[in-house]
């Protein structure tokens, strides 16, 4: 597998000794940086057998003896080698790309075999062939970017902004979405060719438009080439409504360039956002630039070619982990920083043997459910109890500590309306959880038909009313806290009578320091229930999982996702109430299965709720204790309405009910 690596992205690492010469092994490499470090000698002439490489950065060390042959890298667009001591004539051969780039400098070049030929960029200052005349001249003088550049505006000349605003390329004066993008992969070279902003600019639109984000137009300067010889760019991203974005606009257009969709022809990039003007108390978020997970992989990589000591190190590691998953509690320490053994109420241990066999070796037939942490089976334990195990797949596992720290907390969380935890395995390089089954599926399955059943207004209040109490549970009972951090409509399971049992604690976080409301933490969750003030922030609270429900509660009442077309569900609710002209309460915008909004009591008060709990400051969201007693006041109106319907009709679900009646929340079963 290492073999196939396209990527080695080591530089500025503190690297010291040779560059291995198996790295000339490795053909299917696209880009290699080892750049700004402290690499020796010479530079292994078999890299010319990358011939798939295109970016070649070596410079900033000190590498010394002549240059390689790199006639084979016809491949190669970017090949930096300077601030090195190489000598030698250069030559790169006939065949090369016709968008290469050489930058040499500060080396003791003495010839260069191509001069009177080679029309691409040749950067050689600092080398002793600079100190002739004649065919070199052009490549001796130091080449300048292009700082002053930015997106021409639109013949905006009889526009004048007021101070604090800025004029955007369409001509209108507004409050931009600032930062800077960082490309990784430097694929051009020419800062003086103004197209390739122009396609860049085009690039953003176009991925903004086809997620229909709110943008009207995005301007570039400033485009310079740092230190370390990545591009970057200042961006601004311009509202396209009203003068400046809110919360919302804001998440979601930085959650689209944090996650780093594709730009073509760019490669890999990241965006550093800047604290937004418009609202109080947004803080700059960090961003992480390079993903941890490669990097780790990265680094496996250097140490599997690095050389046969590195080797004996890594096989010794390997055994000891082996002997850790063959028997993962006994062989941890019993210190503060492991965690010592697992403490566990109510779980049991399962080995991969019986999950193996109550799941029919894993069948596919037997899979209820997948996500990015893996799949989720159906299975029957010995005890003929009905359980789901989710299984990590292989690359999603979490470190054994993570582990064991989701388990306790899965292990005391005992309550009604939340999903238990039946056991564990942890064996065999395996993570599982096992769960009880819950035959419904999910809320969101129930709303779009694919259930097979209806659910009326009286049930959906029971099913609000029970999710409200389990997390209230998680929020106000139990010690320490717990905010869940990724509420949403397929986290919320019905079980045969269709209660609601809150699922999926993978994101969940431990209120261990309750003299603080707000735990700091990088941002995670779910794209359309995320709260975009703790997206701003980085500053998790129990209110993060209030706005989160919110946006459940108007599924519940309009069965949409939570960004439909483009339309994100707290606008189009928020636009329907301004623009009340009938006689009932946002009629339009319900889902049909409900039937006529005068039967349905309390529909009014319910969507009041779900939106206070959608409000941008936390302060101004309730807390989920509050939440549970409102829906219980709106089911007591919803009863009393004459026109009320009992919980299940002949349309909806044939089951047995426990009524609507008010009851404390903590769960007692």
């Amino acid at each position: 597998m290492l073999v196939k690596a396209k990527h080695f992205l080591f530089n500025n690492n503190q690297l010291r000794g040779n560059i291995p010469p198996t790295l000339g092994l490795v053909q299917t490499l696209v880009t290699v940086r080892l750049d700004w470090n402290s690499l020796s000698g010479p530079v292994p002439p078999n890299l010319n057998n990358l011939t798939s490489v295109k970016e070649l950065y070596l410079s900033n060390n000190e590498l010394t003896g002549p240059l390689p042959d790199f006639t084979g890298m016809n491949s190669l667009t970017y090949m930096v080698l300077s601030n090195n001591k190489l000598n030698g004539t250069l030559d790169i051969g006939n065949s090369y790309s016709n968008n290469l780039t050489v930058d040499l400098q500060n080396n003791s070049i003495s010839d260069f075999t191509q001069k009177a030929s080679y029309n691409m960029v040749l950067k050689l200052v600092g080398n002793p062939i600079c100190q002739g005349n004649g065919a070199t001249e052009r490549y001796c003088t130091i080449q300048k970017s292009n700082p002053s550049y930015i997106t021409p505006t639109n013949s905006c000349t009889a526009v004048v902004c007021r101070s604090d605003r800025i004029l955007s390329p369409n001509c209108k004066c507004a409050y931009p979405y600032t930062g800077t993008l960082h490309f990784f992969s430097f694929s051009f070279s020419n800062l003086e060719n103004s197209s390739y902003f122009r396609t860049l600019a085009e690039s953003l639109m176009s991925a903004f438009q086809s997620n229909q984000l709110l943008v009207d137009s995005v301007s570039l300067s400033d485009p310079t080439v740092d230190v370390y010889s990545y591009l970057q760019f200042r961006l601004q991203i311009f509202p396209s409504a009203l003068d400046h974005f809110n919360r919302t606009g804001i998440s979601t257009v930085g959650f689209l360039l944090t996650n780093s969709f594709p730009i073509p022809n760019y490669g890999s990039y990241s965006f550093k956002e800047e604290s937004y003007c418009c609202f109080a108390g947004a803080k700059k978020p960090s961003n992480t630039g390079i993903n941890v997970g490669a990097v780790v992989g990265s680094f496996v990589l250097v140490l599997f070619i690095l050389g046969a000591g590195f080797y004996a190190f890594h096989q010794k590691r390997e055994a000891k982990r082996a002997v850790q998953q063959s028997n993962p509690f006994a062989n941890w320490d019993r210190d503060e920083s492991s965690g010592g053994v697992p403490q566990l109420k109510g779980a049991r241990w399962f080995s991969f043997e019986e999950l193996r066999k109550c799941t029919n070796n894993f069948a596919e037939v037997n899979v209820v459910g997948s996500g990015g942490y893996g799949k989720v089976y159906r299975g029957t334990i010995a005890s003929d109890q009905l359980v789901a195990i989710k299984r990590a797949r292989q690359g999603s596992l979490p470190d054994a500590l993570q582990f064991k720290t989701e388990i306790e907390l899965l292990s005391r969380i005992h309550h009604k309306n939340v999903v238990s935890l039946v056991g564990f395995c942890y064996e065999q390089g395996e993570q599982m959880l096992v769960y009880e089954y819950i035959p419904n599926g999910t809320l969101k399955d129930a709303l779009s038909g694919k259930s097979g059943f209806q659910l009326n207004w009286m049930r959906r209040l029971r099913i609000a009313l029970d999710s409200a109490k389990g997390l209230a549970y998680m929020h106000e009972l139990a010690n320490p806290p717990i905010i869940h951090r990724d509420i949403k409509s397929t986290n919320i399971l019905l079980d045969d009578c269709l209660n609601a049992k809150v699922a999926d604690f993978g994101l969940s976080k431990l209120m261990e320091d309750t003299s603080k409301n707000y735990v700091s933490t990088q941002v995670k969750g779910t794209m359309g229930y995320m709260d975009p003030e703790y997206y701003t922030t980085q500053q998790l609270s129990e209110k993060s999982d209030v706005y989160s429900f919110g946006i459940v509660l108007l599924e519940l009442v309009t069965a949409r996702a939570p960004i439909e077309r483009g339309k994100y569900i707290v606008v189009v609710v928020k636009n329907a109430i301004a623009n009340l002209t009938d006689q009932y309460y946002i009629h339009d915008i319900l889902d049909p299965t409900l039937g006529p909004s005068a039967k349905l009591g309390g529909l009014k008060k319910f969507v009041e709720l779900a939106m206070r709990c959608v409000k941008d400051s936390s302060s101004e969201r309730p807390t989920m204790g509050e939440v549970v007693r409102e829906i219980e006041n709106i089911m007591q109106l919803a009863s009393s309405n004459k026109n009320f319907e009992t919980e299940f009709t002949s349309s909806s679900y044939e089951g047995s009910s426990d009524g609507s009646k008010a009851f404390d929340y903590s769960g007692g079963l």
